[in-house]
């Protein structure tokens, strides 16, 4: 996979922020997820959290592993708008996603959410989990320019809660 270049990262993060507005909107945690084809300009999936267990990215790597061989998906994109936690790391890898890219890391978004019940934030970087596996996922993030957008969704919403 050849990179895509920053303004196509922060397009496609600003795509997933949208998304992460909607779940936000529905009464849900701010985060969201786009699963990119190949060809790097077509959105195959959109998803947004669902609940505490069904991550946005998780309920995507699934849909997409059910709609799409791993031939396909290695060639694939999985855009977020927060690094994923332990579970959607592993659903990605599991799905055979070749691409990640996110916008905020993990740490960031517990200096937001502190010891919020709602969001227990594991520390265990996705670059740490995907190097023990046997499967290549190229990881791009977190990318700068977007965090302040996706950092708003987040700030209100943990002050919220």
């Amino acid at each position: 996979m050849t990179g895509p270049a920053p303004d196509r990262l922060l397009a496609w993060l600003r795509r997933a922020n949208a998304v992460a507005a909607q779940a936000l909107a529905g009464g849900r945690h701010p985060f969201g997820a786009v699963l990119v084809a190949p060809d790097g300009d077509t959105v195959l999936l959109e998803q947004g959290n669902v609940s505490a267990v069904e991550h946005a990215e998780a309920v995507l790597a699934r849909e997409a592993a059910r709609r799409w061989g791993p031939a396909y998906l290695a060639g694939c994109t999985l855009v977020t708008t927060v690094e994923p936690c332990a579970m959607c790391a592993g659903t990605q890898y599991w799905a055979g996603i070749g691409r990640l890219v996110y916008g905020m890391e993990e740490r960031e978004l517990l200096a937001l959410t502190g010891a919020h019940p709602e969001n227990p934030t594991l520390d265990l970087p996705c670059r740490e989990l995907f190097a023990r596996g046997q499967r290549a996922i190229e990881v791009i993030g977190p990318v700068p320019a977007a965090v302040p957008e996706i950092a708003a969704l987040h700030r209100d919403f943990w002050r919220r809660g």
